[in-house]
């Protein structure tokens, strides 16, 4: 049970940083806090895959602040943030043993950030006059929840 809810937590965290979610789960398995990971899950535990999904993350991060950056609600973006967050959960999952129980629960995860944090994010923005604090604060609370999602698992 405690990987589900970890595994729809580290959802919610794609939702509401598609990267992060994957690269928090890939440091988590390859250094051996979760697993070990059998089957297709695996290679979320390999060498570099860590640090590919780390600068992949890094560079969200810094587009997020760009203006021209679309909605994640838009198709292309929603539909990467649910497989970020199926793909992340499925990772939780298979530590556990259930790595399709952990995949929908990621992908759940994923849809809840996803929603939730545009609808958060847009109130935040309202309450700074700004959306770059509100981004930041975004990307706080996406790391926090991603931390609690590894200590659980």
């Amino acid at each position: 049970m405690a990987c589900l809810l970890a595994a729809f937590l580290i959802g919610i965290v794609a939702g509401l940083r598609a990267m992060t979610a994957p690269a928090m789960a890939s440091w988590a398995a390859a250094q051996g806090w979760i697993g070990p990971l059998h089957g297709w899950p695996a290679f979320m535990s390999y060498r570099w895959t860590p640090w590919i999904f780390t600068v992949a993350a890094l560079g969200e991060w810094v587009t997020d602040q760009l203006a021209g950056t679309p909605s994640r609600t838009v198709p292309v973006q929603f539909t990467t943030r649910v497989v970020m967050g199926a793909l992340s959960g499925a990772v939780f999952g298979a530590a556990a043993g259930s790595w399709i129980g952990g995949l929908l629960a990621g992908a759940l995860g994923a849809v809840a950030g996803t929603l939730g944090g545009a609808a958060a994010r847009a109130g935040l923005a309202r309450g700074f006059g700004n959306d770059r604090p509100a981004a930041f604060v975004e990307d706080a609370v996406a790391v926090g929840i991603g931390a609690l999602a590894v200590a659980i698992i």
